[in-house]
């Protein structure tokens, strides 16, 4: 059970780390399609739409939500 669990934690911060590269780039790595075409297509939308004043927060609220994802097992 340890090794399980190090190993998802493992995979969680990969998937965080690849979204904090491109949002949906981690839900991609952790098979949530549907997610990952959410991010991808939202983040640089609020990254141009704002001249990039609320581009980040939507690359954190995507790394956040690839951990978790991974973390809960759906």
């Amino acid at each position: 059970m340890n090794e399980e669990m190090e190993l998802r934690r493992d995979r969680a911060g990969k998937a965080a780390l690849f979204s904090l590269v491109a949002p949906g780039l981690g839900q991609i790595y952790s098979g949530h399609w549907l997610w990952a075409i959410f991010w991808l297509i939202i983040t640089p939308g609020f990254w141009i739409g704002t001249a990039g004043l609320f581009g980040w927060p939507f690359h954190i609220l995507a790394a956040l939500q690839a951990r978790r994802q991974v973390l809960r097992g759906y």
